[in-house]
């Protein structure tokens, strides 16, 4: 955590339902200093219609968009696998459940967090039972309206369960001009809540960015190789990325410092000495 912003390490998908590059990934968020990596878990009979499942679809798993969604699925145990990695690691993980089979199975392990992925905000059932469960809750905005949010804040406060927004444009990757940061400010002022930001832009300046606006978190997608197959591998950091976004922020709180109006260091004595010491001549002569 820096300067009280909680660092996740959206491993979402990316893991291409391989257990070892999960672990991998696992591995470079806790040496990149994150706190937490996050997953996405869905029943996809639930999710996804049979005609869309049915459809035809190349992919490293089969020919099918069934193939290709059980390809990235984890089993149980291989999430009891990534637990035991996490807690050895010395990592929070959690996950965003897609429908409520999910966060049931979810719910197997424990875990200190749920997250509300920007596409689940709208379902009001889906809501009410993840606030009933009053863990701390990421709340995604993209996609969402005002009347949205406020639907889903509303839930969240009647249930007295903790939450914080996060900022979100659903797109992959954002470009710059959409990012609209400031955006960060007025959910703050008009929820009264702590805001968050989830990233999906190349490069880490834009983070950095909202990072300076006092985010609560900050959540960017993991990656291998930004080339590896997956729709969300583009926007992704890759370990050098993470290492330089972690960097970045570090440096940006040190550099925000204190309020010192008026304060003069002592290193800036003698050099103010050496600098003014004309005027103090040009006074005595």
């Amino acid at each position: 955590m820096i300067n009280n912003t909680y660092l996740i390490a959206e491993i979402g998908i990316n893991h291409n339902g391989d257990l070892k590059i999960a672990k991998k990934l696992i591995d470079n968020a806790k040496e990149a200093n994150f706190d937490s990596v996050k997953f996405q878990k869905r029943n996809i009979d639930k999710v996804y219609s049979k005609e869309f499942l049915d459809e035809k679809r190349e992919s490293p798993w089969g020919t099918t968009n069934r193939d290709q969604k059980k390809g990235l699925e984890f089993s149980y145990e291989e999430y009891r696998e990534i637990d035991k990695y996490c807690k050895g690691k010395s990592i929070d993980w959690f996950a965003s459940a897609w429908d409520l089979d999910s966060l049931n199975f979810l719910n197997k392990f424990n875990l200190k967090f749920n997250k509300i992925a920007s596409a689940m905000i709208i379902d009001k059932n889906f809501l009410r039972v993840v606030a009933k469960q009053k863990k701390h809750t990421f709340i995604s905005t993209g996609m969402s309206t005002t009347q949205d949010i406020s639907e889903a804040v509303n839930i969240f406060r009647e249930a007295n369960c903790p939450f914080e927004l996060m900022h979100c444009v659903s797109t992959y990757p954002m470009k710059p001009i959409d990012a609209n940061l400031k955006t960060i400010t007025a959910l703050k002022n008009f929820f009264k809540c702590n805001v968050g930001y989830s990233g999906h832009e190349n490069g880490t300046i834009i983070s950095v960015a909202a990072f300076l606006l006092g985010i609560s978190s900050l959540e960017r997608h993991i990656t291998l190789d930004r080339a590896m197959y997956g729709s969300d591998q583009a926007a992704s950091l890759e370990f050098r990325g993470m290492l330089n976004l972690v960097e970045s922020l570090k440096k940006t709180a040190l550099a925000l410092g204190e309020e010192k109006m008026g304060h003069i260091m002592e290193e800036e004595k003698l050099i103010a000495k050496k600098l003014r010491a004309h005027i103090q001549l040009n006074h005595e002569s």
